[in-house]
């Protein structure tokens, strides 16, 4: 199985693009296919054996027959030149401009300055000739320029202002030739010239696409919709009145072009997180590598204020490390030698020496950004509604109109066609549904943009729009509720034996362990172990572990053990995990490792409760005392103790058939142990994401700390974002049904419908919006 990507040149109409994702989906060997309405993008999962250009070519004519002015090209990425012996600005102008009309490049770009030229390819097996297609137009202008490919990866930066400003020129005469026609008077022939000048200047491309797409076959779109409105106006005497609406329909089309693409620049800047070069050590110097070419185990240098390139271990230097990007927290985290970093993050104040310990393409901001990047490929229901909503509104509309222009006239004494038909004009122009096809989208990528900023990563709308039905909470204990690492909470001695003797022996002999709470006796010991003293090291399975330290045969493990052992004891009530040690077969105490709640626990579980969850429960394979007194502290309402992976499992497939038919569960874990009950569950929420590559896996939801009050936060970002997406239905319609009731009894004008039209559309976006500009921090 592989994934290509295609490009789109532009494409403003979300309806559209919907349609050409349902018919990529159907097509022979497509696995999955969506388009990415937000980033203008095309992915497909097709077998190895798929024959891609066939299938290009396929998609290009789908594209072509739904938007004919929309061009395909195979998403390759940017590859940047070094440019040598450019002295010339002006040459430069020159070469960028002739080398974006070449063909096979989608887009060129020369810094002057930093002496790059960056080129991103229509197709990628046709880097090579075009390479040399580049030298020689270099050659042309610029003789003695000469490019290499650079070791410096850069994203492409499209300039729009250009394009903004012709358009803005060509525009403005337009408007100064209406208003000439307008100061002329009524009935000659030179007014009606220059206003159906300004008409074709102002709506030329609008009526070109409208017949264009019905040469297609493809009608009922926005362009149709305007283009025979405002004919009709021309055709019953309302000349004025058609310019204008075009002019509206125009500027309202251009203020929700630059509406949709801030959006997009918005959420396309929580992406621009990846640094593209590593600084790395090689003997006594330092060189810049690309990060796809660095190696684990190569050592990174990393300065105060760069951001961390690659995932790995601190060798050397002390530093605050800047962690919002991925864990949405504002309080800078300290890091010493021994302690791992994460890419993305920004290093503060201090030098680093790091290990590379992930490549790039396994390293932690390259899984975020994949996840970001591929969430709208999920849609939410309410997406799915309105695209199909979509299809059946405007047709429907659209002959509702004919009905009104046609059947009154005939039935009702005294009516004329004229006023009918300006009546039916008025439908088609608010019958447009791009308000609510273009908003919703951007809604649903909004909301994951938004938990993506407070470090929780969700991988589809579809997920984000759940959140908002949970009924059930359910999470593991280890590591979701506690801190997963064990400390030393009590040393309770007998017969004899002092505190230090007791936590000398144990170390000694857990010092071979890898096991948290071994390691919890080893930190407490805090001093060095010289391991050659233990012999005879046993371990046993379920039991603990047996070794001869200073000729003495120690024991040390659980109850079982000790009877195994034939010791006698008494067994602790003490909370925690309990660790016997007997010395020559004698019992000499006992020493009480325990889990600390997280400080967040209970302020997270009552947060849940007050957005609507009905219950909770706590699941966890630890002892039923420590359970219970957890459990209690954090107000849970079920707990389930003593459980092995399978009985997880059992009790969540239970507490599923006690939801109703809308509710979800959730489950929290820790994504490893846990998979599943992550797997089964409705909606699987994986904490500590920073660390735990299979929960980035399996998870539906990331929660990019240990914070369990983010959970809380990620059910709010998820309620704000479906309360701004149905605000944005409810309005759109609303304004929409009232301008086709006024239009239908002539209360309404055309200035008003189309006012209301794209005045709704640019509102719609510009509300979907505030989900990802809104503060989503909660007090606990």
């Amino acid at each position: 199985m592989k994934e290509i990507k295609y490009s789109l040149s532009e494409i403003s109409c979300a309806s559209c693009a919907d349609k050409i994702e349902q018919k990529i989906k159907k097509l022979n060997g497509v696995e999955e296919g969506y388009l990415n309405f937000v980033t203008k993008e095309i992915k497909v999962q097709v077998a190895d054996s798929t024959d891609t250009a066939r299938l290009f070519d396929t998609i290009k004519k789908i594209v072509k027959d739904e938007e004919g002015d929309v061009e395909v090209c195979e998403l390759t990425p940017n590859v940047i030149y070094a440019i040598d012996g450019l002295d010339c600005a002006n040459c430069a102008a020159k070469i960028e401009e002739k080398l974006n009309k070449t063909e096979g490049i989608l887009g060129a770009n020369v810094d002057f300055i930093a002496k790059k030229l960056t080129l991103q390819f229509k197709n990628s097996l046709d880097q090579k000739r075009i390479e040399e297609k580049v030298q020689k137009i270099i050659d042309k202008i610029e003789p003695g320029v000469t490019i290499a490919q650079s070791n410096v990866k850069n994203e492409d930066h499209v300039d729009e202002e250009s394009s903004m400003t012709k358009d803005l020129i060509i525009f403005g005469i337009g408007i100064l030739l209406f208003i000439g026609g307008l100061l002329i008077a009524e009935g000659t022939v030179f007014r009606y010239v220059l206003l159906i000048l300004s008409y074709f200047i102002i709506g030329g491309e609008v009526v070109l696409k409208a017949v264009n797409n019905i040469y297609r076959g493809k009608v009922f779109d926005e362009n149709f919709l305007m283009t025979i409105a405002t004919m009709g106006a021309f055709a019953i005497g309302e000349h004025p009145e058609a310019v204008a609406v075009m002019i509206f329909y125009q500027v309202g089309e251009f203020f929700q072009d630059v509406a949709v693409n801030r959006s997009r620049r918005s959420i396309k800047k929580l992406m621009s997180i990846r640094p593209d070069v590593a600084t790395i050590k090689k003997g006594n110097t330092s060189v810049e590598m690309r990060v796809e070419d660095v190696q684990t185990g190569e050592i990174m240098i990393i300065k105060p204020g760069e951001r961390i390139p690659l995932d790995g271990e601190v060798l050397s230097g002390a530093s605050t490390i800047d962690t919002k990007i991925l864990t949405g927290e504002s309080v800078p985290v300290n890091v010493t030698k021994g302690e791992m970093v994460l890419s993305g993050c920004i290093n503060i104040n201090g030098l680093l020496t790091v290990k590379v310990t992930k490549l790039a393409s396994e390293s932690t901001v390259s899984k975020v950004l994949e996840m970001v990047e591929n969430a709208t490929s999920k849609k939410a229901p309410t997406e799915n509604f309105i695209t199909k909503f979509a299809r059946v509104y405007t047709p429907i509309v659209t002959s509702l109109a004919v009905l009104i222009a046609v059947i009154p006239p005939l039935v009702i004494q005294g009516a004329t066609f004229e006023e009918w038909i300006y009546r039916a004009l008025i439908f088609l122009v608010i019958s447009c549904p791009c308000a609510l096809v273009v908003s919703i989208p951007l809604g649903f990528f909004g909301g994951i943009g938004a938990a993506s900023r407070n470090g929780i990563l969700v991988k589809g709308g579809n997920y984000l729009e759940a959140l908002n039905n949970i009924e059930i909470a359910v999470f593991d204990k280890t590591g979701t509720l506690t801190e997963g690492t064990f400390t030393v909470t009590e040393i309770n001695t007998a017969n004899g034996a002092t505190q230090e003797e007791l936590l000398e022996k144990a170390a000694y002999v857990e010092s071979f362990s890898n096991h948290p709470i071994a390691v919890s006796v080893v930190n407490k010991y805090n001093k060095e172990i010289d391991q050659s003293l233990i012999t005879d090291v046993e371990e046993i399975s379920g039991h603990g572990v047996k070794a001869t330290y200073q000729n003495d045969i120690i024991a040390i493990g659980n109850a079982r053990l000790m009877k195994r052992e034939g010791v006698e004891f008494k067994e602790s009530v003490s909370l925690g995990s309990i660790i016997y040690i007997a010395i020559n077969g004698k019992y000499v105490g006992n020493i009480v490792v325990s889990d600390q709640i997280k400080k967040d626990s209970k302020a997270a579980i009552k947060m849940l409760k007050s957005l609507g969850i009905k219950k909770t429960v706590m699941l966890t394979g630890d002892k039923k005392l420590v359970a219970d007194a957890v459990g209690q502290e954090l107000d849970i309402d079920e707990i389930h103790s003593e459980l092995l992976p399978e009985d997880k499992l059992n009790i969540v497939e239970k507490l599923l058939l006690q939801k109703s038919s809308r509710g979800k569960l959730f489950f929290v874990g820790d994504g490893i142990n846990d998979t599943p009950v992550l797997a089964r569950a409705d909606i699987g929420i994986a904490m500590g994401g920073l660390g735990a590559d299979a929960a980035i896996d399996v998870a539906d939801v990331v929660i990019m700390n240990d914070e369990p009050s983010k959970i809380g936060t990620a059910v709010f970002v998820a309620k704000r974002t479906r309360k701004i997406v149905w605000q944005n239905i409810y309005f759109a319609l609303g304004v929409k049904l009232l301008f086709l009731a006024l239009g239908a009894v002539g209360i309404a004008t055309m200035w008003e419908a189309v006012i209301a039209d794209v005045g709704v559309s640019l509102l719609a976006v510009l509300n979907a919006m505030r989900v990802l500009k809104y503060n989503y921090k909660i007090n606990n």
